[in-house]
């Protein structure tokens, strides 16, 4: 292999838990819950799909939000408008916490890197192959691998809402093979997303998929990736 591509959101990093997202804000804002309260609400935001990145969600999206969700890694302003909703079905002590919990999200501190990430990525650096990073999202994921201290080992960020495409559209994994100046056919694209992320297939990339779990219960679902590339 030439070049490997990997997702980010439960690939490489994983969002904090629902508990702790809320948590945060309200600590931020000044605002407070008690305690059965807090948990309930944290419960529910997960349950709706609210959390960017967290858990599949358990009820099915709103009809209307529908056509929003399916787009929505298109654009920034999309994306913030079908996840704001989302939230908005729980109700929150002040309105403004639904998009204090977006901005909340979009920080380095609410997501986590895997235990092996760094390890991998460094070593396909050192075995000269490039790396890139192909993710459906509305905001700019770089400061968070900057913060991580992952952002040395990535040569090219390719995100949905930056070119309007999103996964599985293979058009999106080859800017990346063209950003990389990588064969498709010489590419393996790492991703815990079937759909997504097997997009790459129609270009002629290899696929391998990793499992979407919290980042204590996967310590080394990303170490066969070496093996992979040879």
């Amino acid at each position: 292999m030439a070049a490997v591509l990997f997702d980010f959101s439960g690939t490489l990093f994983r969002i904090e838990s629902g508990e702790s997202w809320l948590r945060a804000v309200l600590a931020r804002t000044g605002l407070s819950l008690p305690e059965p309260e807090l948990l309930r609400a944290a419960q529910a935001l997960e349950r709706v799909g609210a959390l960017p990145g967290g858990s599949s969600a358990i009820l099915p999206v709103p009809d209307e939000l529908a056509s929003v969700w399916e787009i929505r890694d298109k654009s920034a302003e999309l994306h913030r408008a079908a996840y704001t909703g989302l939230s908005r079905r729980v109700p929150l002590p002040d309105p403004a916490l639904h998009d204090a919990l977006y901005d909340r999200h979009m920080t380095p501190a609410a997501w986590a890197p895997y235990p092996d990430a760094a390890e991998v990525l460094r070593a396909l650096r050192e075995r000269g192959i490039g790396v890139g990073v192909v993710s459906n999202i509305g905001w700019d994921l770089r400061p968070v691998f900057r913060e991580h201290g992952l952002d040395a080992h990535v040569d090219t960020y390719v995100l949905s809402y930056e070119h309007g495409i999103q996964k599985p559209d293979p058009r999106l994994f080859e800017i990346a093979c063209a950003a990389l100046g990588a064969d498709p056919r010489d590419t393996l694209m790492v991703g815990d997303d079937r759909r997504a992320d097997g997009g790459a297939a129609a270009l002629g990339c290899g696929v391998h998929f990793v499992d979407h779990l919290p980042v204590t219960q996967r310590p080394d679902g990303l170490r066969p990736v070496l093996d992979l590339v040879g």
